[in-house]
């Protein structure tokens, strides 16, 4: 028989039928569902229902002032602390710990404390001269906690927390004063007022009160005033082995304080009744550990499928330390389970309608640029992917395409308000009210959706949004009626936080089915079969934490809560569950990674230590780990896959002038041809998206060589040489460089190709650090072309292109593009130089010879870099038939050695001319091409398994 089921018995016993002058107050509602579903069973036949209240609504019921919601508290506390302080610190800095020293007034009413006493100055140790209200112990520790404060003792945090201090007891009462006026109060204030009324009118004749355990001053007042006049009885809910246990810090410390208040156990329930006795049975307890949060929710389905656990309903509890866990033990419940009662309610933060929210702030924040009147595309793309803006318009998904197809890195409004929908979505805010614009815009945009023919008929959409829009609408009724003045940066932190502690709630017949709740719905509740799952230390008890303005001493000795008390509190509800149950398991995560600390529950410790009475079972869940070999197959040159490469590579058109065959493809083929055949023939590439105008290694090396591409322009438009004194008044007066940068950053970042906009984003503070190094690199750039000059540019971002014939019958074009292409002069020689700028810090140790160009295993080498400007420098010999022309490799980083020479080496040698081993070049490449494109022989996999950890491809070889 369960508690419950027990007190249903006896309330019938006592009062009969007629219950209808009886009130029935509960810690939470939940309870008063299953009581009343007892008192049902056990009559037999209809009776006068009992009216059923929880303690928050009595105190309530009998004060004509009402709880205001936390924002506004802030609100008002905040104007009661510049006025007594005098400083004008913003709500913005306020607000964190005006929410502080808002749950210690709370915390002072309700324990019934003299705030003046409590919140006494510190320095004026005189006052503690009239004590005679503490006990010694008390005073042991308010002394000792004083004598912190002396003058030898001084520093600046001290000096802080006493200027706030000082004032506290005024900030209390102008406080209440505020809210006083506007017929407000917080939850302690309020209690604190009623249970100080000499002439309370109760509405009935007996108020039963079950399942308490600590106690707090204004529900002993309360209790107190009900037993004198004979009007309360009381029922709680503890057993004989924890009452008079041997054990340390019994987890019902709360029942001893209950017993010590009222005196010996009330009658309600017999000295022999089980409902005392039960834990004291020796049960047989599962504890199982588990290496992740997921396994413990699949494990739940598996433990539901065993003891007919599943079957018994109501009587079966998944309660869950870490309510988290939530969405994934209601996707593993087995089929079996036909009705389930989900008590915790779904997390709002983890619903679409929160994540909307989340990205249109997103939007109108971080993601609008005000001075241009422009979007960042990753925002937009974030807002236009979300499933429920499709329903406003039908245009969004093609808007999102076109936007990045054309790579309009900043598109204005006018671009992307292309309909009603989208119109709403870009709605521009208004810039003098831009808080109460926001909020206003945000619940347009949740009530359009919501009105859409897809969401009025999905009922949790519509919870949501509505959950959602209310949150918001309190802020704005808040702003607009001038209490919540904060910026936009704390109005995006309050929303977030509220929608983060806010659920939805699941509707159904509590009564009925399996029950999924945390910890605090189990108040009361009895079950046969209980599974707790991550039951860790930090989970159970939860929030546990001593943040506060009055320190640890001070509130022991007043009577305030403590940890010690919010400890026993959760103790006494974990033991409480388990009392009755003849079926436990418990599941906790051993793991030690991902923040977690593998602890099992203090409470958890306790029952393994000092509990000899229980026979607990220690399990292990170990993660399925099918491990998938990895064995990449080669792939066959079929006539289609060998149509399709010749359709890539062979020359159609004779006069066309861009290469077809890149050193990228071979260096790729030499790389895995198994990589080249995904990439060229089957076109399967990585994706090429950059909206968020992050600068990656590419982005950053592409702006570099744009940003000299501008400045060289500019210096050959000067002059038809490159001289000295050019070089060094560009460095001298920097603006031309800055430009250049700013302008390579609009188009190769931002993507702004057009000449004539003067557009140019506010830089973040990443992309400034990369500005200032790439202006850095600039001019190192320019200081070693100042000690090479004079000397002639031929071209910038130039494309040599030759024809190449395949297997004798194969005609195909291969070349690029070079960074830069001049002709120097050094001891006497003229000298073409192909150079390549590279940003990167690795440098390649030269190669030993041309060969080793071809050879896999140089890649790691980085012989790519050679291949392709070996290849460069060969096209252009052939061009130039008379003149030497050497590949360089120009590394800024470490070009800033008086003696650096970028040339290339075999060994020791620089390159001076390619013409040298030209040959033996053409010979080797020829052979390679050949080889890719000779259908008898297929496409390999590398030999070296080391390339495949990180290819975007591994996942196709392993099909």
């Amino acid at each position: 028989m369960t508690f419950l089921q027990y007190v249903a018995s006896d309330i019938l016993a006592k009062h009969g039928t007629d219950l209808s002058r009886i009130a029935v107050v509960f810690p939470n509602k939940r309870a008063s569902l299953f009581l009343n579903s007892h008192l049902a069973e056990l009559a037999g036949k209809p009776i006068w229902s009992p009216a059923y209240l929880t303690i928050s609504d009595l105190f309530r019921k009998h004060s004509c002032r009402t709880v205001a919601d936390p924002i506004k508290l802030v609100c008002e506390l905040h104007k009661s602390f510049t006025a007594i302080t005098g400083t004008d610190e913003t709500l913005d800095h306020f607000y964190g710990w005006g929410e502080l020293l808002l749950s210690d007034f709370d915390d002072i009413d309700k324990s019934m404390a003299d705030a003046d006493k409590v919140l006494t100055n510190l320095r004026d140790l005189h006052e503690l001269d009239d004590v005679s209200y503490l006990t010694q112990a008390q005073k042991d520790i308010i002394r000792k906690f004083f004598s912190n404060f002396t003058d030898d003792h001084n520093t600046l945090l001290k000096e802080r927390f006493l200027k706030l201090w000082s004032h506290m007891a005024d900030i209390y009462h102008d406080f209440n004063r505020r809210l006083q006026e506007q017929q407000l109060a917080y939850e302690g204030a309020l209690y604190r007022e009623v249970v100080s009324q000499d002439d309370l009118d109760f509405n009935y004749d007996t108020y039963i009160f079950i399942g308490f355990n600590l106690l707090q001053q204004v529900e002993q007042r309360l209790f107190t005033t009900l037993k004198r006049q004979g009007r309360a009885r009381f029922y709680w809910d503890f057993d004989h082995y924890y009452m008079y246990g041997t054990q340390s810090q019994t987890p019902h410390e709360a029942g001893h304080h209950i017993g010590q208040y009222l005196g010996d156990y009330p009658n309600e329930l017999p000295p022999d009744c089980p409902v005392y006795n039960c834990f004291a049975q020796p049960k047989k307890i599962h504890l199982v550990s588990a290496p992740t949060e997921s396994i413990q929710a699949h494990y739940a389905g598996q433990w539901l499928s065993q003891k007919h656990r599943a079957e018994d309903g109501r009587r079966t509890a998944i309660v869950l330390c870490n309510e988290g866990l939530l969405p994934t033990v209601i996707h593993c419940l087995p089929s079996a389970v036909e009705k389930v009662n989900v008590t915790t309610g779904y997390p709002l933060a983890q619903s679409p309608a929160a994540t909307l929210v989340t990205q249109l702030i997103g939007l109108q924040t971080n993601g609008y640029a005000a001075q241009r009147d422009r979007y960042r595309l990753h925002y937009v793309n974030m807002v236009l992917r979300h499933p429920y803006l499709a329903f406003l318009s039908p245009l969004t998904a093609s808007l999102q395409k076109e936007l990045n197809e054309k790579k309009i890195y900043y598109p204005s409004r006018d671009l992307l308000a292309i309909d009603e929908g989208t119109g709403l979505i870009f709605r521009k805010m208004d810039a003098d009210h831009q808080n109460a614009s926001l909020l206003q815009w945000l619940c347009d945009v949740l009530q359009a959706v919501s009105q859409t023919q897809y969401t009025e008929s999905h009922q949790f959409t519509q919870e949501s949004l509505f959950r959602v829009y209310t949150i918001l609408n309190r802020l704005l009724c808040l702003i607009n009626d001038g209490d919540l003045q904060v910026d936009i940066i704390t109005l995006q932190r309050l929303i977030g936080q509220l929608m983060q502690t806010a659920t939805v709630p699941f509707h159904g017949e509590p009564a009925e089915g399996l029950q999924v709740m945390g910890m605090l719905e189990t108040r009361n509740l009895d079950f046969d079969h209980v599974l707790l799952l991550s039951c860790n230390e930090g989970n159970m008890p939860r929030g546990i934490n001593d943040s506060s303005f009055i320190p640890y001493g001070i509130r022991k000795a007043y009577g305030l809560t403590t940890t010690d008390h919010k400890v026993a509190i959760q103790s006494y509800y974990f033991h409480r569950l388990l009392q009755r149950a003849k079926d436990v398991t418990i599941v906790y995560n051993n793991a030690t990674t991902d923040g977690q600390t593998g602890e099992m529950s203090q409470f958890v410790l306790q029952l393994l230590v000092e509990d000899p009475h229980h026979a607990i079972e220690r399990q292990t869940l170990r993660a399925s780990q099918d491990f998938t070999p990895f064995h990449p197959q080669e792939v066959e040159k079929s006539p289609q896959i060998m149509d399709k490469l010749l359709s890539r590579f062979s020359l159609k058109e004779p006069d066309k002038q861009t290469p077809l065959l890149t050193p990228t493809a071979i260096n790729r083929y030499l790389r895995c041809p198994l990589m080249f055949y995904y990439t060229y023939v089957h076109d399967l590439r990585e994706p090429d998206i950059n909206d968020e105008d992050v600068i990656d290694n590419r982005v950053f090396g592409n702006i570099f060589h744009e940003a000299s591409r501008i400045v060289y322009k500019r210096l050959m438009e000067k002059s038809h040489q490159i001289v000295a004194s050019d070089i060094e008044w560009l460095l001298k007066t920097k603006v031309d460089i800055e430009r250049a940068v700013d302008e390579a950053f609009r188009t190769e970042l931002f993507q702004i190709r057009d000449p004539h906009a003067n557009f140019l984003p506010e830089l973040n503070g990443l992309q400034l650090i990369n500005r200032e190094v790439i202006i850095h690199y600039l001019r190192l750039l320019l200081d070693i072309d100042r000690r090479l000059a004079p000397f002639t540019i031929i071209g910038l971002e130039t494309d040599v292109l030759a024809r190449l014939t395949i297997n004798g019958s194969i005609t195909t074009t291969i070349g690029g593009r070079i960074d830069r292409l001049d002709r120097i002069v050094k001891d006497g020689v003229e000298r073409i130089r192909v150079v390549d700028y590279k940003t990167g810090s690795r440098q390649p140790s030269p190669l030993a010879n041309v060969d080793a160009i071809f050879q896999p295993e140089s890649l790691a080498n980085h012989s790519d870099y050679y291949l392709q400007t070996f290849l460069y420098a060969c096209i252009v010999r052939s061009q130039h038939p008379a003149t030497p022309v050497s590949p360089a490799l120009l590394f800024i980083q470490h070009a800033g050695a008086d003696d650096y020479n970028p040339i290339l080496k075999f060994g020791k040698n620089y390159i001076d001319d390619v013409a040298n081993d030209q040959q033996r070049f053409g010979e080797l490449l020829q052979q390679t091409v050949d080889e890719m494109f000779n259908p008898a022989l297929p496409f390999t996999p590398t030999a070296d398994r080391s390339r495949c950890t990180n290819c975007p491809y591994r996942q196709l070889c392993s099909i």
